[in-house]
């Protein structure tokens, strides 16, 4: 029975769990809503404080009201206002403990926490404060350790116990940590570990040092003095003081297998809690150092949450977890052996959540729900109760409330019964405490998510739209769209506890209005949201990886499509990280450029394109390239009598592989200063095996050549000399040939510096007949590369041998090459010449060859000689002109191609070799038959009427026989150009012209015309033409019928001018679309063209190309089917008048008044400055002047340019500022300074008719060069400016 009741309990916290769900009341947005408290804040359960700082205990809560606090120290009320030290925060639980005048471990104690209203009292966890401690180390005497080389040694370190632990480090005397490997190595507990000393670990500062983080404070042991001794070494020296008498007893460490250090026996244990991080060691002891792995016994190890340490010494499994328990094994082994050890591990739990701590309930009255407190731990926990506080056991009876182990069931709850549950969870390892309320409103739906919210969200991506709500009971949430047509369940949408609204792929017809519902028995609520679906961020185009050479210029390109609405950001990254903040660095829109490229800007490059909804990116990446360093350290080894080896090391390859290194050698006794290329050997290699010839003095160098370019040269390296020795070789290249018909040039290649082996370097030049047996010339010639044997036979082959020969003997026995002395012309002609004619135009000739003792040299072909000597025809001119054929090679037949048909050929065939032409064969002839004849040479159209015209011809030009007639051929042709029915007509060779009756009247015909031979008919020549209209048409325009038969379909033309040009009109009657306006200059070069005006299907064009003054003739022109002028109209001569200038009254222009008014302003700030001038100077001698010029009419003519003299513009004579007037009332020239003749450009001064002076402003000023200097400033003549002014006007 109690196991059914189980059952159904179970069943029913199932069934509960969907009818109510957790709910929040949210206080900050619903003013009024009661709530009981909640502990938002709260210090740790273990809190460790800093004893220099006040203390400070955490408690936080809200609720409606806002609830009060209390607290308990050790389980008993702590009343806060009987501790002067202590101070609780407005508003808050949180205490404040002032230690400036208390010590903190006076508040060492546990404490708890109360926050309550009239809805209910949640309680803290019990926080358990301590006071970190850093005590110092205690004082012990630390003795010198003397240990002999390869034993073992532990260093204890032994910190003084602190709260929390602290971290221990070795260090030495000037605070460099001590350096840690395989063999030396920290354990856990601090303890440094030997597996074997050296000598090298003698020291006398092994300081261990603990740091106590909350202090910070860092405090050292005594240092340890070890000593290592070699006792051998020892025992070797103090024998012979101790009449060999070891000092030492104890023997030194020999080689042994591994032994552990820790942990000790052949197995531990070990117990770790669940989420806490596991750590074993084993560290051994033994001679060489061993090696330690890890193995699980009962298992795999957690690759992903295991790592080694100290050198594999420790074993550490982060996150532990039940499946982590069992039996692990750390094995340790060198060459001697190893040695296993086993570590059974046990986890614990301390209490932890399964499904979460308990959440608050919110329940209207009437309503059911559970509180469930579900946890598990190792060993399994056990579960408490208490309700406000005080267990539930001790607190009032409710009959709604029943309590199943970790669960608590509400039936039929009622107003007023809201509280604060507290679950208590616990075993042997910890414990966990939860406050959950059940608080019991009743309240009308209301949406606290903001009315008319917009939602964004890129297309294809989830979208979620909130509908958060609140209400008691809890509101049930429907979604509509747009119209409210239906509610929003199903595919694609998807509806959450929540209230929140999933779209699981957004598309852009989900953008819109969406209204959100929320209804519960007290009423309905609902508000408007709104989403927007946007088109996601893409790049078009990705940065590319380049490879970029040192100092050239790299571009990524990153074009971006986007939403139009959203704003994009582009981002340029460097390695993850800012672009460098460098001017070489351009950002573009959609492009990020890199000038002047360094080794530094090689990298990865991102560009980021953000928008507010997304964002997309692409990278590639900058290798940056450069030609690779030169080699460095050649190293010349292994040299032997022809061969050293030569090895370096490569430099920098700057991110482009080598390729390939290229030796070269100098020769320094030969060619110093020159480089040569040796050999090549593929980049992966560093070292050559070099090929030495004999008397050369060598220095080699090494260049490294990548996909950028050769390296700079390596630096040379030491010199290896060769001693001499005979050539290894001879010449190549030998032959032998004649310049003149009695000489033989032997020629060959010489010999490098570097193939002579050897001073005295020359050749021996050996040659022989061939065809007779005859003794081997020799001559010996000097380091040359020719012999000229003179006096032989014309063209005879010889056998010929060079070989080389120096201080040291003489080169291998020489190859025998062949040649042949001089040639001469050929002195024969090819016999038995004949021709066979194979048609009208080509003909094959055919030859015996010439014997190659007449021909006297290497026989290189043949050439044809051939004319046409005249035409069979007695109209065709009488022509010669010589062609010719060359045939290379011994060919007896050939052919003769492009012959003239009709026609007499004259041909002859000649031998040729190296030397020329041998003498010509006898003439022969090639008579060529008729031919087809070309087309005639002209066709042409007359009198067209109404149902003929007449066509005119010319024979061809190339007859090629006898014309033995015409064949015409002509066919009607439409508007749209289809070609009609043809007819055909034979006409005699005597015929040059032909009228065609019966006719189509306004019919363009096309005609064919052929001349014809035996041989058939030749090409056509083809023309079209049109027949007039009929008389009838031709009246109604002014015609009569006599005349219709000779006028063409052009009438009324005539012409008008207009300020656009000239304006050309006409009547057109004729079929033809095609018709264009033809003019060209009266009287014009024979040599100018007509000039084309297209009329597009018009009656009327205006002619803008013709100039003013000049006559045109005009005419107009209809085409036919070819664009073949059919025909023309009567030329139109047009006279275009000269484009008179358009007058402008001047006078009421604004630019020229204005240009007055500035002319009026300068010529009176000029009269000015003459004023002050002329009264710094005094009175001028006016009378002088009127007794030298007695002539005022009197005015000088230049005689070179017929100018007038006074108003010549030559500054050189010009007077000098500072001259003065002389006492005697003349002007002189030279002295003459304030007078008005300074100011004019005349020395002469005149008079007007009405007496004024007007001289001294226009006559010629004297030269002006004196002592004082060369510049004078002076004012322009305003007669002058006056006298242009009129002018201008």
């Amino acid at each position: 029975m109690m196991e059914r009741r189980r059952m159904d309990a179970a069943l029913l916290g199932l069934f509960l769990v969907h009818l109510a769900t957790a709910l929040e009341v949210p206080l900050d947005l619903l003013e009024g809503l009661p709530q009981p408290p909640t502990i938002t804040h709260q210090s740790p359960k273990n809190y460790i404080i800093d004893p220099r700082e006040n203390i400070i205990i955490h408690c936080e809560a809200k609720g409606k009201p806002h609830p009060s606090f209390s607290w308990t120290r050790n389980g008993t009320h702590f009343d806060i206002d009987e501790d002067p030290n202590v101070t609780m925060k407005p508003n808050s639980g949180t205490l404040v403990v002032d230690i400036s005048r208390a010590k903190a471990e006076h508040y060492e104690f546990v404490y708890q926490c109360t926050a309550r209203n009239k809805h209910g009292t949640a309680v803290s966890n019990n926080i358990v404060v301590q006071q970190s401690r850093s005590p110092l180390w205690s004082k012990e005497r630390v003795d010198p350790i003397v240990i002999s080389e390869g034993r073992s040694l532990v260093l204890r370190c032994r910190p003084p116990a602190g709260l929390p632990p602290p971290i221990i480090f070795w260090m030495d005397n000037y605070f460099q940590r001590l350096p840690q490997s395989a063999r030396v190595s920290q354990s856990l507990n601090g303890d440094l570990y030997f597996s074997n000393v050296l000598q090298e670990d003698s020291r006398n500062d092994y300081i261990c040092y603990a740091r106590f983080p909350y202090t910070q404070t860092i405090q050292q042991k005594q240092p340890i003095v070890v000593k290592v001794l070699n006792l051998d070494a020892i025992n070797d020296t103090m024998a012979a003081f101790y009449n060999d008498t070891d000092l030492f007893s104890e023997e030194p460490a020999d080689e042994r297998k591994p032994n552990f250090l820790i942990p000790s026996g052949p197995s531990s244990s070990k117990t770790v809690l669940r989420g806490q991080v596991l750590e074993m060691e084993c560290i051994a002891e033994g001679l060489p150092t061993p090696e330690i792995s890890w193995a699980k016994v009962s298992g795999e190890l957690p690759t992903k949450r295991t790592s080694f340490l100290h050198y594999d010494k420790t074993l550490r499994i982060v996150d532990v977890s039940e499946s982590d328990a069992g039996e692990y094994r750390c094995t340790a082994r060198n060459p001697l052996g190893s040695v296993h050890q086993t570590i059974r591990v046990t986890v614990k739990a301390a209490p932890y959540w399964i499904s979460g701590a308990p959440r608050n309930l919110v329940l209207a009255p009437g309503e059911s729900s559970v509180l469930t407190c579900r946890a598990s731990g190792t060993p399994k926990p056990s579960v408490s109760w208490a309700m406000n506080g005080i267990p539930i056991e001790n607190s009032p009876k409710d009959l709604s409330r029943k309590v199943e182990d970790d669960t608590i069931i509400f039936t039929d709850v009622q107003a007023g019964s809201s509280a604060v549950y507290q679950c208590n969870v616990s075993n042997d390892y910890g414990y966990l405490l939860s406050n959950a309320f059940v608080n019991v409103l009743s309240e009308p739906p209301r949406v606290l998510t903001q009315n008319n919210k917009v939602y964004q969200v890129i297309k294809n991506r989830q979208a979620s739209i909130d509908c958060a709500s609140f209400g008691s009971p809890i509101p049930k949430i429907t979604w509509f769209k747009d119209s409210r047509s239906s509610t929003l369940d199903g595919d694609p949408y998807v509806l959450h506890d929540n209230g929140t609204l999933e779209i699981h792929t957004a598309q852009a017809h989900n953008s819109g209005k969406y209204t959100c519902v929320a209804r519960n028995s007290l009423g309905i609520y609902e508000n408007h949201i709104y989403l927007e679906v946007k088109e996601p961020t893409r790049i078009l185009k990705q940065p590319e990886y380049k490879v970029v050479q040192l100092g050239r210029s790299a571009v990524f390109e990153c074009k971006v499509k986007h939403d139009p609405s959203l704003i994009p950001t582009m981002t340029w990254l460097k390695d993850d990280g800012e672009l460098p903040d460098d001017e070489r660095l351009i950002v573009d829109s959609d492009s990020l450029t890199i000038v002047d490229v360094s080794e530094s800007d090689a990298g990865v490059y991102t560009c980021i394109m953000n928008t507010t909804l997304d964002h997309d990116s692409a990278s590639a990446e900058l290798t940056v390239v450069e030609r690779p360093d030169p080699p460095t350290d050649l190293e010349l080894t292994d040299q032997k009598k022809r061969s050293v080896q030569l090895t370096w090391i490569p430099g920098d390859e700057h991110n482009s592989p080598i390729q390939k290194f290229l030796i070269q050698y100098e020769d320094f006794l030969h060619h110093r200063g020159h480089w040569h290329n040796l050999t090549e050997v593929p980049g992966t290699r560093t070292t050559a095996h070099l090929k030495l010839s004999p008397y050369i003095h060598y220095t080699f160098r090494v260049l490294a050549l990548n996909a950028v370019d050769f390296s700079r040269p390596s630096f040379p390296s030491r010199m290896v000399k060769t001693e001499p020795a005979a050539p290894d070789e001879n010449p190549t290249g030998v032959q032998g040939f004649g310049t003149e018909h009695d000489n033989l040039v032997i020629s060959w290649k010489p010999l490098s510096g570097l193939q002579a082996n050897g001073p005295g370097l020359h050749y021996k030049v050996m040659w022989r007949q061939k065809v007779v047996d005859s003794d081997w010339t020799t001559v010996t010639v000097a380091n040359n590369s020719k012999f000229v044997v003179s006096g032989t036979p014309t063209f005879v082959p010889y056998e010929l041998k060079v070989q080389a020969v120096n201080d040291h003997g003489a080169g291998p026995e020489p190859a025998v090459a062949h040649g042949y002395s001089g040639e001469d012309l050929p002195v024969a002609a090819p016999d038995n010449v004949q021709a066979v004619l194979l048609n009208s135009t080509l003909a094959e000739v055919h030859w015996d060859p010439v014997p190659a003792k007449l021909i006297r040299g290497h026989l290189k072909g043949y050439k044809v000689y051939y004319w046409k000597e005249h035409s069979l025809h007695k109209h065709n001119p009488h022509l010669v002109k010589s062609q010719i054929l060359t045939f290379s090679g011994n060919h007896t037949r050939r052919m003769l191609p492009d012959l003239h048909p009709f026609s007499l050929y004259l041909f002859n065939v000649r031998v040729y070799n190296g030397k020329g032409e041998g003498p010509p064969s006898p003439n022969h002839q090639i008579v060529t038959p008729e031919g087809v004849p070309s087309a005639p040479s002209s066709l042409r159209v007359s009198n067209p009427n109404l149902d003929s015209l007449t066509l005119e011809w010319s024979p061809p030009h190339e007859r090629n026989g006898h014309i033995t007639g015409y064949t015409l051929r002509y066919q009607p042709v439409n508007d749209s150009n289809e070609l009609g029915p043809v007819e055909e007509l034979a006409l005699p060779a005597n015929e040059t012209s032909l009228t065609l009756l019966n006719l189509k009247y306004s019919t363009r015909y096309k005609f064919y015309l052929n001349a014809i031979t035996v041989r058939g008919a030749g090409p056509p020549i083809s023309e079209e033409a049109v027949t007039v209209m009929d008389e009838a048409l031709i009246s109604q325009h002014g015609a009569d019928v006599g005349a219709a038969r000779t006028v063409n379909p052009f009438g009324n033309v005539s012409s008008s001018f207009g300020e656009d040009g000239t304006l050309i009109s006409w009547d057109y009657w004729g079929p033809e679309q095609n018709v264009y306006v033809e003019y060209i200059v009266t009287n014009s070069e024979g040599e100018e063209e007509w000039q084309k005006e297209p009329v597009n299907g018009t009656q009327n064009v205006m002619l803008k190309g013709l100039k003013g003054g000049l006559s045109y003739r005009v005419r107009l022109v209809a085409t036919g089917h070819h664009d073949q002028p059919l025909h023309r109209s009567d030329e139109l001569l047009v006279s275009v008048p000269a484009v008179a200038s358009r007058q402008v009254d001047i006078a009421t222009q604004g630019w020229f008044i204005g240009l007055m008014c500035a002319i009026a302003l300068l010529i009176l700030i000029l009269l000015i400055i003459c004023f002050i001038q002329r009264n710094k100077g005094g009175k001028y001698p006016v009378k002088e002047k009127e007794d030298a010029h007695t002539d005022p009419e009197f005015q000088p003519m230049k005689d070179d340019d017929c100018t007038f003299g006074e108003y010549s513009d030559n500054e050189d004579h010009k007077p000098l500022k500072g001259s003065r007037t002389p006492s005697n009332g003349t002007v002189k020239r030279d002295d003459s300074d304030d007078s008005l003749v300074d100011y004019g450009e005349g020395g002469d001064g005149q008079f007007n008719e009405d007496g004024s002076f007007i001289g001294q402003y226009s006559g010629k000023s004297a030269s002006r060069e004196t002592a004082g200097g060369h510049e004078s400033s002076e004012a322009p003549s305003p007669i002058n400016t006056m006298n242009s002014l009129n002018s201008f006007v």
